[in-house]
């Protein structure tokens, strides 16, 4: 992985970690993941005149992905109704990238060495030891792990679908932009349906947010998708999981959510899995 990949990598992980930041604490949070993803797909649309359409061949799995990011977008925030950000957000993330890794290896044939193995083992841990920061293991809700691991489990797949088909795509920003439109517009119908009231207030009271969330949820991926027509899913799902870093961060200083021990014990963990999972030999 080339070093300007993997500042890009690192700028889509504060990105993320941002607009989830928002998604936490405004309002309904599934009314204002869709009114995030519906701004995203806006922003979207105004990048079609200047991108190639992806090949057909890739047009199955463009569908699948728009399928899996449309459950991640609500699995996500309805864990946040179970959980703070500092607990559902490192199992979510954390749970991914091993999962990634075994992906890869099963379809994509992607083999990675031992250094990097570990590494991203250490990624994963360091990034869920999170969860247990300041002593709060006792309070951690079921529910909220339930679904942050159903997130987690899209992460994975999605990654997977998406790194298999944007190199089928012959087009990256082609298929990251069709991606986005298609799962913002997927979510935002199924939400209108769901929870229309709030989608309402939210949009009355928040369009800023949804606007400024949109465009981060936006530009991490299209970054990230980039990311995976040229470098290996497991070492991009790794790295991508700093983001557990900066929303560890956000969690404390911001949110008030606490701050303990772990949170040096999981910055240990997860710069030494950075360093070993970048090791190809």
């Amino acid at each position: 992985m080339t070093y300007d990949v993997t500042l890009l990598i690192l700028l889509a992980a504060a990105l993320h970690a941002g607009w989830n930041a928002l998604i936490k604490v405004n309002g309904d949070r599934v009314a204002v993941m869709a009114v995030v993803t519906l701004a995203g797909s806006i922003l979207s649309l105004f990048a079609l005149p200047f991108i190639d359409s992806p090949d057909p061949a890739s047009w199955p799995l463009l569908a699948l992905s728009i399928l899996i990011h449309t459950g991640y977008h609500f699995f996500l925030p309805v864990a946040y109704d179970h959980g703070d950000l500092g607990q559902v957000y490192p199992v979510a993330r954390g749970s991914a990238p091993i999962l990634v890794t075994l992906g890869a290896l099963i379809f994509a044939g992607e083999q990675v060495s031992q250094m990097a193995l570990i590494g991203i083992l250490c990624l994963a841990v360091g990034v869920m030891a999170l969860t247990f920061d300041g002593g709060k293991v006792s309070k951690i809700n079921p529910k909220a792990i339930l679904f942050a691991l159903l997130t987690g489990v899209c992460i994975a797949s999605y990654t997977v679908v998406d790194g298999l088909g944007v190199r089928q795509a012959g087009s990256v920003l082609g298929f990251a932009v069709w991606l986005t439109i298609g799962n913002g517009l997927l979510t935002f119908l199924i939400a209108l349906i769901w929870k229309r009231n709030e989608m309402l207030v939210v949009a009355k009271n928040n369009a800023l947010t949804g606007i400024a969330g949109g465009a981060m949820q936006v530009g991490a991926y299209w970054i990230i998708v980039y990311a995976l027509a040229f470098a290996p899913m497991g070492m991009v799902s790794g790295l991508r999981e700093i983001s557990v870093l900066f929303a560890a961060l956000i969690s404390t200083f911001l949110l008030k959510e606490g701050f303990g021990v772990w949170r040096f014990v999981s910055a240990c963990l997860v710069t030494f899995g950075l360093i070993m999972s970048q090791n190809r030999n």
